[in-house]
């Protein structure tokens, strides 16, 4: 399995700040499904104490409604380095050989707005959620949820053309 962390180019405003994704095997008749994880929940009193002014940045377009709920989402959901640590040495432990890759990056800063949050998509007929911490045994001490598009990624089996 890969394991890839891009180490931070530059001092962080913050400790939340780590992205994180997965690439499964296969997944839904699908090869090499990556998943992008996120924490659908946070501590409200560690979001009151970070200074959003230094965290958030302009629009992505300058037409564009600045909407700072979605850029502060998109920090909370994100992983600190012992929370990155953590889930990257539960899913090498738990799904080993079913994962093609593990990879952390840290987050842009300061987060354009606009961008939006994993814990704001909706699921369609191709793009869904894994509640990876309803799945028995879950052992870490906080929840992880995946995000994943099946529409990036090839079938397993092509479907020959005339069948």
């Amino acid at each position: 399995m890969l394991r890839e962390f891009v180490p931070a180019s530059e001092k962080l405003p913050v400790d939340r700040a780590w992205s994180m994704s997965i690439v499964i095997k296969s997944f839904k008749g699908r090869k090499d499904v990556e998943v992008h994880l996120f924490r659908p929940e946070w501590d409200c009193l560690e979001e009151d104490s970070f200074d959003w002014n230094d965290i958030l940045g302009d629009p992505m377009h300058p037409d564009m409604d600045a909407d700072m709920g979605s850029g502060r989402k998109l920090v909370m959901e994100s992983f600190t380095p012992d929370e990155r640590d953590m889930v990257a040495a539960y899913f090498e432990e738990r799904y080993a050989g079913k994962l093609a890759a593990i990879r952390a990056c840290p987050i842009d800063f300061p987060v354009p707005l606009g961008i939006p949050a994993l814990c704001d998509l909706e699921e369609g007929k191709d793009m869904g959620f894994v509640l990876f911490d309803r799945i028995p045994n879950y052992a870490l001490p906080f929840p992880v949820r995946g995000f994943f598009d099946l529409s990036q990624h090839a079938p397993i089996v092509e479907v020959e053309e005339g069948s």
